[in-house]
């Protein structure tokens, strides 16, 4: 089944019958040349791909039959675990955390089904919206950023679009100098005198913006036609409304195998999650990729959010999170428009995945943190139960993260045979959730891959959110180094001579 919602091969179409390169607006951010698309399906159609989903299926398939084989094993593993001093307490412990993990999951989805997007307003409604676009390394893709929400479905005299370059070190000043002269006044052009983080080039933005609504999005994003209108709408529904989540996909899902599996993972993160936060007005963190605030509740807490510290140190992540955890206490509803999608990129390789949820990590603990402060007191004057429960949900699952690697290595330790073939056979029922809820609203074939993503975190992945706990006083964008390397190698290259290949790589 395929639904008619956008995803990334919707947002390109072939270039004009020259082969040239067509900037005009509206136009240049769906066009990629022949090669591209030659190379794209190429990739969508690499045996790899049909290995691991099979690799994936047979390792959980034997798991499954490992438990059938070995089931006298794990009754006597249970009975003597039961005997032990530590078993029994662990196993109370880990009985009660299953039903409330269950009965939250449930709840979920009961609130999942009662949710409805806000539907958008006409453009006498619309508020004056200021557009925000903080860019570091991004190259031509902050080009295609900016075209994208210059051609958005929305009134010209009520968007102020704001492009702030953090002192990029590759060409991404000159794409938004380019963006600038195709644009005019629509767009106004800034450049940070060096690289201070994401959130100082949000904090610039704030400052000189004018609209009632601040819309931030990512310098490696594009978004829908209706995704700006979308996205605002709940501000005129609702006087409480604070904050909006936008919805995000994966825009370089077809380049290569890990972007495959996070799209699928990012649908359920957004499209399941966040829209039962949002029934309960208490979504937790409004992505970077897309989110909207109202003014009035970025004002009210913008000195405490730009000199935000933790442990002594100014914060210089999880500005996102941060931002939504000053609004939600501020007494606001954080909603979540399933019908406003933005595409982001994703990293391609582990390193950049692995630092990438380091840094998401760090931000969840101090956040969390931060939260506990004010979640059960009288911050709101509706109801406070889903956002107290929400907040339960997020902390149990990182306090428990140690007992649980501990378990873990021993259990390898003594039984490895009933840890291994159990883990994959829990893959097996739990990920198939996320299969079913993928496949109904898009694709099957591209559903399989969320078994692949769970055993790909399960066994690679596992130690990010103990690792993150252990270093959450450390600084750093840790994907920032990745950037600066390719653009040392993009220096080199431009000095000795560069291939077509790394040219068409820079851009893209």
């Amino acid at each position: 089944m395929e639904s008619e919602t956008i995803i990334s091969k919707q947002f390109y179409s072939s270039t004009n019958n020259t082969g040239n390169k067509d900037l005009s607006l509206g136009s240049s951010i769906f066009n990629i040349n022949e090669k591209s698309i030659k190379k794209a399906i190429d990739k969508t159609s690499n045996p790899l791909n049909v290995f691991v989903i099979i690799g994936t299926f047979i390792l959980m398939f034997t798991g499954a039959f490992l438990v059938y084989k070995f089931q006298s094993d794990f009754d006597q593993f249970q009975i003597d675990r039961i005997n032990s001093t530590v078993g029994l307490p662990f196993l109370i412990l880990a009985t009660v955390l299953f039903f409330f993990k269950g009965g939250v999951f449930l709840y979920k989805l009961f609130l999942y089904f009662k949710y409805k997007p806000i539907e958008s307003v006409t453009d006498d409604l619309l508020p004056t919206c200021t557009i925000i676009v903080p860019a570091y390394n991004e190259g031509k893709l902050v080009w295609d950023t900016l075209l994208s929400l210059a051609d958005s479905d929305y009134p010209e005299e009520k968007m102020q679009i704001l492009a702030i370059d953090d002192g990029s070190k590759d060409d991404t000043w000159y794409w938004i100098q380019q963006a600038k002269i195709k644009l005019g006044d629509r767009l106004s052009i800034y450049q940070q005198p060096q690289n201070k983080g994401k959130r100082h080039a949000l904090y610039r933005g704030f400052k000189l913006g004018t609209g009632e609504i601040f819309v931030t999005v990512d310098s490696d994003s594009v978004v829908k036609k209706d995704t700006l209108r979308n996205l605002v709408s709940p501000f005129v529904h609702n006087e409480k409304c604070g904050a909006v989540a936008g919805n995000v996909h994966v825009l370089n899902n077809k380049k290569a195998m890990l972007p495959k599996m996070l799209n699928v993972s990012f649908v359920m993160s957004f499209e399941f999650v966040r829209s039962a936060e949002s029934m309960l007005g208490s979504v937790l963190c409004t992505p970077g990729a897309l989110a909207a605030y109202r003014n009035t509740s970025v004002f009210a807490c913008l000195e405490e959010w730009i000199n935000q510290t933790f442990m002594g140190e100014p914060s210089d992540i999880g500005e996102d999170r941060a931002m939504t955890n000053m609004i939600l206490k501020q007494g606001y509803n954080v909603l979540f428009q399933k019908n406003s999608i933005v595409l982001t990129n994703v990293p391609e390789e582990y390193t950049g995945l692995y630092k990438m949820f380091i840094r998401w990590g760090r931000s969840n603990v101090r956040e969390n943190i931060m939260m506990s402060k004010y979640v059960f007191r009288n911050f709101r004057n509706e109801s406070k139960f889903g956002t107290r429960l929400l907040y339960l949900d997020q902390t149990l699952r990182i306090i428990m993260s140690y007992p649980f690697l501990i378990f873990m290595f021993l259990f390898i330790a003594t039984h490895p045979i009933l840890f291994f073939s159990s883990t994959l056979l829990s893959i097996l029922v739990i990920s198939s959730f996320s299969a079913f809820f993928y496949a109904k609203r898009y694709s099957i074939s591209e559903a399989l891959w969320a078994y692949s993503y769970s055993v790909f975190y399960t066994f690679s992945l596992f130690w990010i959110t103990p690792y993150a706990i252990a270093t959450a006083h450390k600084k750093g964008w840790l994907t920032r180094g990745l950037s600066d390397k390719k653009i040392e190698d993009y220096i080199t290259l431009e000095k000795y001579g560069q291939p077509e290949e790394f040219s068409t790589s820079m851009n893209q």
